[in-house]
């Protein structure tokens, strides 16, 4: 397999998860939506310098 795809089905469930719809991370808040929002930033970042 490849990085990309490892990345992209990371990223998948990782937007499955961020959903507040299921019942045991109502309370959550934001927490894992900010988590999926730097992940995503520090993969954007490594594109852009072509290290992926």
């Amino acid at each position: 397999m490849a990085i990309s795809t490892i990345l992209l089905i990371l990223i998948i469930l990782l937007l499955i998860g961020a959903v507040p719809a299921w019942p045991h991370s109502r309370g959550w808040g934001y927490g894992p939506s900010g988590l999926l929002g730097v992940i995503l930033l520090i993969l954007i970042v490594l594109l852009l310098m072509g290290r992926i």
